[in-house]
């Protein structure tokens, strides 16, 4: 099921606990773990190949990334999944968080195809994670925690996937 805008951004503001940054209160890393570990082994098989990953990030409020390669994706775009430390909260991007505006803005530019989006967003939304668009996390961060000092222009993607 996929969530509103506004109830993303309720879960986003629902999660934001100024007392802990890096991960929230009740946070367990082996769950978390064994989740992330779920969602790589779903990926590789839904890919068919071999996933890179990054895993249980020190001063960061991201868990990890896995990459999908780029030679299994249709539009020959490497597609990365962020995964916060903060209730499950995930993010799908082509190439890399940034490179652009967000997955809508990549398929667009036909570089990632939707069948691939529908796939990475299934697995996600089937071991109950909350997919968030990037479009999303790039909103000016009005929370009420303290983000870091180098931050010049916070965003909720800076709360729950940057570093601290």
């Amino acid at each position: 099921m996929t969530e509103s805008e506004a109830d993303l951004l309720a879960l986003l503001r629902e999660l934001d606990d100024p007392e802990w940054l890096e991960w929230p209160r009740h946070y367990n890393r082996s769950v978390t773990a064994v989740l992330f570990g779920d969602l790589v082994a779903r990926l590789e098989g839904d890919f068919a190949a071999r996933c890179a990953t990054e895993q249980d990030a020190q001063d960061s409020s991201e868990y990890g990334r896995v990459v999908v390669p780029a030679e299994t994706s249709v539009r020959g775009t490497r597609i990365v999944v962020c995964v916060s430390k903060f209730g499950s909260l995930a993010l799908v991007c082509a190439d890399n968080p940034g490179a652009f505006f967000g997955t809508e803005d990549a398929q667009a530019e036909g570089e990632l195809d939707a069948a691939d989006l529908a796939k990475v967003n299934r697995a996600l939304i089937d071991l109950g994670y909350a997919v968030v668009p990037e479009e999303l996390l790039e909103r000016n961060y009005d929370g009420p925690s303290r983000l870091p000092w180098h931050v010049q222009r916070p965003s909720w993607w800076h709360r729950f996937f940057g570093t601290f």
